[in-house]
Formats: C-alpha cells, structure tokens, sequence
C-alpha cells in the first residue's frame, strides 16, 4: 500500500486552488499552451502554499515553519478558489494541443471538479480515525524532516508551537462533523484515543517529537544547539503532548460515544451517494457496488482454485486443511521483529538486478526498509511505502509492520516486497516524480487504481522473471493476489450490502491465509477507508487486460519493456486515460512512430 505520511491532505486540497487575474485571450497554439503552463505553474506554487505538509513531503522547505489551515471556514475558500480556478482552466481552448499538454488541462478540470464534489459531500468533517488522521501524521512526521541545519530545527519549533491550535481546528471540525451525523464507527474512534494516549505518553527525548533533539548532526553549530534541545524539548513537554491529550480526552468523552453503532457507509446521511463516490474516485470507473462484489466472488472462485492446486500437490485433500497446517507451522510464521524487515530487504535487492529485463525506465532515487512505528502498529497495515524526494536526498520508504511478529506469516513477504518496494510502488512513484515534460501536478498524480493496481500487477512481474519457484513462496504470492479479490467483496459488504463486521471476518477466515493480526486490521481499515481497497484489482485487471490486448494487436512487435516504460511514461492516470493512451501508443507501434521512453 502506498501511504505517505500526509496522504489524507494531500487529497484534501489536490483540488483547493486560488483565481488570479485572467491572461490576455490568445489565438496561436504556442501562446494558449504557454497560457496553460503558466496557469498550472501558478496553482501548484498555490498548492505547495496551501499544502505546507505537501510540500514538506516533495522536499520544497520554503513553507516548513506552518502547518495547513484545516477550518471549517478555510475549506469553503477553497473551494470558492477552485471555482473561479476551474473556471480559468475550462476557457483554455485546447485545439491544436500535443496529447500532454491537451491531458494536462482535462486532467487539472477533472481534479478540481472532484475536489469541489468531496467539499459539497462535506468529507472533511471526518478527519480522524484509527488508519488515518492528522494525529498519526504528525507523528510519522519527523522522520520526513531534514534536521541537518539550524534553519530546519527552528522551522521544526516554529510548527511545534502550533500544534495547540491546529489540534483545536480539528476538534471544531469533528464538532461540526457530529452536528452533520458525519461520524466514523464508534469502536475504531476509541482506537484513536488509546493512539493520542501513546503518542502523549513519552516525554523529552523520549518522544517521537522529541527525538530529534537527542543528537545533533554536525551541520548544526555548537553555539545554537542547547538553545534548540531546551526549546524543543518544552515545546513537546508543554504543546504538544498536552494537545494529544486534549485530543484524547474529547475523543473519549464527547465524540466517540456518538460514533455510528454500523460499520458501513450507508448508515450515514447520503451514504449511498458518499459510497459511490468513494468509488468513482478510488477506482476511476463507473463500476456499481454490485458489479464489484460479482468480480471479487469470481476472482476469489479462480485464485482458490490455484491455491488448491498446490495444496494437493503437497498432499493435503483440500484448501481449509492446508490453510490450517500452514496456519499451525512454526516455519511459516516469523522468529522475530528484525527477520521481517531482513526478508523485504532480501527481496527488493533480489529484484534489482533483473529490472533492465522488463524496463527501459529506471528508479533513481534509492529505497530502504523501516519497522512500522510501534504507536500505530497495531493498527497499521502489514507494509507501506513512503514516497522519497523527486531529488532523491530522502529515499523511498518501505515500513513493514514487525509487531506481533510470531502470529505474522512470512509466505507473502516475497509478493508483498515486490508490490512495495520494486517494480511497484517505490519504482512507479520514483521515476514519475522525475518524468521530463509533466507538469508538478502529474509527477505527483495519486489515482489509486493505477497506483496500486501497478503495484500489486507488480506481484505479477515476479513470475515473469522467475522467482516463486518454491510451492509455499508461489502460494504466498495467490494470497497476496487473493487478499485483493476478497477485498471486492469486503468493501462492498459492509458498505452497499449492509455486512456486520462479524459478516466480513467470517467471510475473511475462510477465504485467505491472513495472519490475525493482519486481518483483523485489515477489516478495520475497510470500514474507514470506503473504496480504497477495491482500487487495488481493479487496477491490476486493467494492467493485464492492456498487456494481452498489445501482445495480442501487436503479434511479433510486442516488447514487454517497451509496453511497460509506457505505462509509466505518462505518470499516474485515470483508467480509462490509461486505456485510451495504450490503444494510441498501439497504432504508433504498428504505425512505426512510437517514441521510445527516455
């Protein structure tokens, strides 16, 4: 899964830009393209602007001493801005255009569009929960810090005083959201309290917050670092360990107890219309909640089936009695917290080296693996990736959740590397993030469909270049695949059919080979997350039905690098612009004008 540690705000103001004065009308193609890229020049500097945390992220440290205006108030300007901005985009005429410039504008229409949609649908007045939230985002926010000059320590002070204040918007904002009966489940919000209690719980160094003061880096001069650790350290001790547990106490007493008693979207006001939206923007097709369930039932039925296959191979008469042995083996399940992260290494650098077989476009930006920060392991997924900086000074960031370790498998470690780190989220995301000829705004493109349906395709590419050759590391790979079916159907259960939670773990048990802990989580995560995890194989499924239909138009000129530097060439994309660009670059094969990635 990719997760960076801002993720939710990025995609709250993806969409939030601000009108300026309008550009003198121009007639030539060369004046209305520049009028375009000046435009969108424009709203990403706005972006990064409204969107400090965001530009923290991308490694721009001009906004590093502020923190997003999160009011009630300040969501409504923005979309008031992104009004008059759409406005501005829509009266670019595009004729004439190259295909990039002409998607740039389609692309930047269609986002601010969606933006405005999630402010009417008042998304906003549900910020926290126990997978995401500004109170676990801030704590993972350190690590995405520099801490390598004075300038960044004090930028680093300056945001931690403001963490009282930003606490208290959020507070309002969940006030205004229970006035709306916008309310996530009761259950996980009283996960949230015991997170704020953990996270407030170390003082001094000690802290997550406080870390950073513990040892300075020599960039740091000596004169200004008692200076800095006394203040900080405060800070921490005075700000915003007092605010977590402000945070804590009004979750615990006043809003949690009027947290919605069903888990799915559709005990909500309008939860039909908020779940079909959820859909649309996680999947970007028009697919209905029952189309979905019906894939997931079927590709649940076909992975099975494979899995099977192996079982009796192995000798066992059938899958439930596999499932239960593998269950029951100390050889499956890990010894220890570091033998976890020690796997996922061995397999991303297993990886590397066969790259240039399946791509022309390669990552530049490096990639380590880090456990899951213990506050929010236990309800974290079982790994994550954390983007780097397009500059590659931060690399890439696979956390892997170590908690718990002997009840966690390590048969999909294997798969789940490879969805992680490369080719999938840490390859897709690096070599976009330095695309030549895209715009900010398309480097930086999170459609969820493409980004993880490319990720878990990824899984994929390990057999094509050979590994899963052991039974047991081929079957950890159909359940990491199979985990993705089951969550067609998990998502719409419990959101368009009504499931109990206890409907979606039955359904769970006896359709994977999820560890507990992970599982357990898992089903939390659907439940706050609405369509997020349906993203995933309906990705995945377009990625393959592309790769079949070049082999199959293509014959004799298909090249496997080639197909695949192209759909990475244009950076994350909708589906169905996906599906259009690859039927173009088809004929451009054929038609002997294909230009090769660079």
């Amino acid at each position: 899964m990719r997760r960076i540690a801002i993720k939710s705000l990025m995609l709250a103001v993806a969409a939030t830009f601000v009108a300026a004065a309008h550009a003198a009308p121009a007639t030539d193609v060369s004046a209305r393209v520049k009028a375009l890229n000046d435009l969108l020049a424009e709203q990403w500097e706005y972006t990064l602007k409204e969107a400090p945390e965001f530009a923290t992220v991308l490694g721009d440290y001009r906004y590093n001493d502020r923190f997003s205006d999160v009011t009630l108030a300040h969501a409504q300007q923005q979309k008031r801005d992104a009004l008059a901005f759409l406005a501005r985009f829509k009266a670019i005429d595009t004729a004439g255009f190259s295909e990039q410039d002409r998607l740039n504008q389609e692309l930047m229409v269609r986002q601010l569009q969606d933006g405005i949609r999630g402010t009417d649908l008042k998304l906003n007045e549900m910020p926290i929960d126990q997978f995401n939230g500004f109170h676990l985002q801030l704590a993972q926010f350190p690590a995405l810090i520099p801490f390598d000059s004075t300038k960044h320590y004090e930028d680093y002070l300056a945001r931690l005083n403001q963490v009282p204040g930003i606490f208290d918007q959020l507070i309002d904002v969940l006030r205004q959201g229970e006035k709306d009966k916008l309310m996530p489940p009761r259950y996980l919000l009283e996960k949230v309290v015991t997170q704020c209690q953990s996270i407030a719980q170390p003082a001094g160094e000690a802290s997550v917050f406080g870390n950073p003061v513990a040892k300075f880096p020599d960039t740091v001069p000596e004169a200004d670092r008692k200076r800095l650790h006394d203040a900080i350290i405060a800070a921490v001790d005075t700000k915003v360990r007092p605010a977590y547990r402000k945070l804590a106490d009004f979750v615990a007493k006043e809003y949690a107890p009027k947290g919605r008693t069903d888990p799915g979207l559709w005990a909500l006001p309008n939860g039909d219309e908020l779940y079909r939206f959820a859909i649309e923007q996680q999947t970007t097709t028009n697919k209905t909640p029952d189309e979905i369930h019906r894939l997931g039932l079927a590709e649940v039925k076909r992975i099975e089936g494979e899995q099977l296959k192996i079982a009796q191979k192995l000798g066992y008469k059938d899958l439930k009695t596999f499932r239960t042995a593998m269950a029951a083996d100390p050889k499956t399940h890990a010894t220890s917290r570091q033998q976890i992260v020690d796997l996922y290494k061995k397999y991303i650098a297993q990886m590397q080296p066969k790259l240039p077989e399946l791509f022309g476009l390669l990552p530049k930006t490096q990639v380590e693996v880090l456990p899951v920060e213990e506050f929010r392991e236990k309800e974290a997924s079982g790994a994550q990736y954390n983007q780097g900086t397009p500059d590659g000074k931060r690399p890439g960031r696979v956390y892997v959740n170590t908690g718990d370790f002997a009840k966690r498998t390590i048969l999909n470690i294997e798969s789940t590397a490879y969805h992680e780190g490369v080719p999938g989220h840490h390859m897709q995301i690096s070599i976009a993030q330095s695309l030549p000829g895209l715009p900010p705004f398309r480097q930086q493109a999170g459609y969820t469909a493409y980004v993880e349906g490319w990720a878990l395709y990824a899984e994929h590419l390990g057999e094509d270049v050979g590994f899963y050759q052991d039974q047991l590391s081929y079957y950890g790979h159909l359940s990491d695949e199979l985990l993705r079916a089951d969550r067609l159907v998990l998502d719409t259960g419990v959101h368009a059919k009504h499931w109990t939670r206890q409907q979606m773990v039955d359904f769970f048990h006896e359709h994977s080979s999820q560890d507990e802990p992970d599982l357990q989580a898992e089903t939390d995560r659907y439940i706050v997350y609405p369509g997020q995890a349906l993203a995933y194989k309906i990705g995945q499924l377009k990625f393959l039905e592309l790769r079949e239909r070049a082999k199959k138009e293509l014959g004799a000129k298909f090249n496997i690098r080639d197909f695949h530097d192209e759909m990475l060439n244009g950076g994350a994309l909708p589906l169905d612009v996906l599906d259009a660009r690859t039927n173009a670059w088809i004929a451009a094969v054929k038609a002997g004008t294909a230009v090769a990635a660079k």
